[in-house]
């Protein structure tokens, strides 16, 4: 029996389909047919609240515990991940952290990416460890021997970005998620530069899914949250913890705008990823550039693995590169741009661009051409690409004419 398509019930939908009515319903008052923005911190009590818990994350109590917003968001993003649950949070560093802080102890151990996002780098490398005695050994996660190496009794959960923040390396999530769990340990996944439909981690293996809403979900730069998504169990301490006792929880009006934005994810995406390969293409043949670092290009070092992974759905929109010549040689073609805008995060509308450098163990230990360059980080946006392609090609010109 083929089961029917309804929207009440996302688990009958395709993705497009999902992305448009998962988490959404028609308001009760009104009839609009949005979940409109609920501005309460507080929801009106039962006549005897004797039987409430003031602790409870899954009705309308206290807008710390969850407002309506933030419940139709993360019925959307479990959908969307093909997980039991999820909590939406203040930010992406907000949700990193609440994966850590609900399943971390002191004395544990963990084994972490080497090429990350900033501020996980730091949550790591000095935070936790100075903080709550937690031990961490960062590995290369695209190397299933290296994450083997790594792991000790004490392990309890290893940590990766499925594409890293900054750099492009890829993770084997699939043996990540094996060797975790031959160990007893959890695999959370940082999928922000892989939103669904390119890659649905909880289907090889991780337990938790984390994601950036700022970026490619919500996808237009006005809004910021961050959530993590997998296994009811698993959800639940942190919605206690780093939501209710903590308080990271997310605004009202950011939850409404990141489930407006994220309705034309698969569209926007498809867009970023076509743009993304004809531009990484171009650079690369570019004797201007020193190199070109997209998993979509055959000379990136772990083209095959992010072949496998992503199953030919694409391969993000984000380049990292770097022009011939020292820093101020970078920081003189990002000056050059007229299309792409240099700012920080991604996933937006528009282009961004950004001059990491090659600062940080991280960075340096990765490839030899990123320690002598530095590199760009390229969020490839919505526009015209004979735009892009055409403002890359001038600031090329009058940096090398200068």
């Amino acid at each position: 029996m083929i089961l029917r398509p309804d929207k009440t019930n996302p688990a009958s939908l395709g993705f497009l389909s999902q992305v448009v009515h998962a988490g959404n319903s028609t308001d009760i008052g009104t009839g609009a047919i949005r979940s409109p923005i609920i501005m309460a911190n507080s929801y009106e009590l039962p006549d005897d609240p004797s039987q409430v818990s003031w602790s409870a994350t899954d009705r309308l109590l206290y807008t710390r515990n969850s407002g309506a917003n933030q419940l139709a968001l993360q019925r959307k993003l479990a959908a969307l991940e093909g997980g039991e649950d999820a909590v939406v949070l203040a930010s992406g560093v907000a949700a990193l952290h609440g994966v850590f802080f609900a399943h971390l102890r002191t004395g544990d151990h963990v084994v972490v990416s080497d090429v990350t996002y900033e501020a996980t780098w730091r949550l790591w490398a000095e935070l936790l460890p100075q903080k709550y005695q937690i031990d961490v050994s960062f590995v290369d996660a695209s190397d299933a021997a290296s994450i083997a190496a790594a792991i000790r009794p004490n392990t309890r959960l290893v940590h990766v970005e499925t594409i890293g923040n900054p750099t492009t390396k890829v993770s084997d999530i699939k043996a990540a998620a094996r060797l975790a769990h031959q160990a007893g340990a959890l695999l959370s996944v940082d999928s922000t530069f892989t939103p669904p439909p390119l890659y649905r981690p909880l289907e090889d293996g991780a337990d938790l899914v984390v994601h950036s809403l700022t970026k490619y979900i919500n996808g237009h730069g006005d809004a910021m949250g961050g959530a993590v998504i997998g296994r009811r169990e698993l959800i639940r301490p942190i919605k206690a913890d780093a939501m209710v006792d903590v308080g990271g929880v997310i605004s009202p009006f950011n939850a409404w705008l990141i489930q407006r934005g994220s309705v034309t994810l698969p569209l926007r995406f498809a867009q970023q990823q076509a743009s993304a390969a004809r531009l990484a293409g171009a650079l690369e043949a570019d004797p201007r550039v020193a190199y070109v670092y997209y998993p979509g290009l055959a000379s990136h070092p772990q083209h095959e693995l992010a072949a496998e992974l992503f199953g030919g759905r694409g391969y993000g929109a984000m380049i990292a590169f770097a022009v011939e010549g020292d820093p101020a040689a970078q920081n003189q073609f990002v000056a050059n741009l007229r299309v792409i805008t240099s700012a920080v995060s991604l996933g937006h509308d528009e282009s961004l661009i950004v001059h990491v450098g090659a600062s940080g163990p991280k960075v340096a230990a990765y490839f030899e051409p990123i320690r002598r360059y530095g590199h760009l980080r390229f969020s490839v946006g919505l526009e015209d690409p004979d735009d892009l392609a055409a403002d890359l090609a001038a600031a090329l010109d009058q940096t090398f004419a200068d």
